[in-house]
């Protein structure tokens, strides 16, 4: 499925979905903007399975992220930054073709970074933008691209700062094609990754050692 990296386990999700209401940031021209991350999604996309998969994504991507920084307070990450990031990192999905997600765009799932990068500096947020392009996978590289024959710019696309690698890890644990009904566990992750990549494996396992201080086996 294009949506989905690796199998879920039944373990279900219970947690009450964080709100996310317009949060002050410092832009470069040093003004204070006020974003609505859920306002974003609801504006792209109209009521139907698409929207409310991106929302609900999201929103448990915001939660496990934020339940790593509850965990880790020696990580030096903008916690509002995350939780818009987290809301928005999948908006360039719809440009995409993907039934089960309701998406009929014209590119390959693969894309969706891309797209959400475009879109996102189209609306001045290229902080945002980043997290987009940089999730995929557990990021790509160029030489991967190119040995692969993935339609995307041929450049590195790794998640360098905190945030866009808490992002990427957190966004692992959950499918967009199940709406998010089961939390995956470490070692299915590693092993749907696997599959498709073994470099993808490997980043993510070191991630969470990072993240959690933890061996992963």
């Amino acid at each position: 499925m294009c949506a989905s990296l690796c199998g879920t386990r039944n373990v279900p999700l219970a947690r009450a979905p964080i709100r996310c209401p317009p949060v002050r940031l410092k832009m470069k021209t040093r003004n204070m903007q006020r974003i609505d991350p859920e306002g974003i999604v609801r504006h792209h996309y109209p009521p139907g399975i698409t929207r409310d998969r991106l929302l609900r994504h999201g929103d448990l991507v915001a939660q496990k992220a934020t339940a790593v920084l509850d965990r880790a307070p020696w990580l030096k990450a903008d916690r509002d930054f995350v939780v818009q990031a987290a809301w928005l990192h999948d908006i360039g999905i719809g440009q995409t073709h993907c039934p089960e997600l309701g998406c009929t765009g014209k590119h390959s799932y693969v894309r969706h970074g891309v797209e959400g990068r475009a879109l996102l500096e189209a609306l001045d947020l290229p902080r945002h933008g980043l997290v987009c392009e940089r999730h995929v996978g557990v990021g790509i590289r160029a030489n991967e691209t190119i040995a692969r024959s993935l339609p995307l710019p041929v450049r590195d696309m790794l998640p360098l700062s905190v945030e866009e690698r808490l992002i990427c890890y957190a966004d692992k644990f959950f499918s967009k094609t199940d709406n998010g009904q089961h939390e995956k566990s470490v070692a299915e992750i590693r092993d749907g990754l696997f599959r498709l990549a073994p470099e993808y494996a490997t980043r993510f396992l070191a991630l969470h050692r990072w993240f959690t201080g933890t061996p992963a086996g």
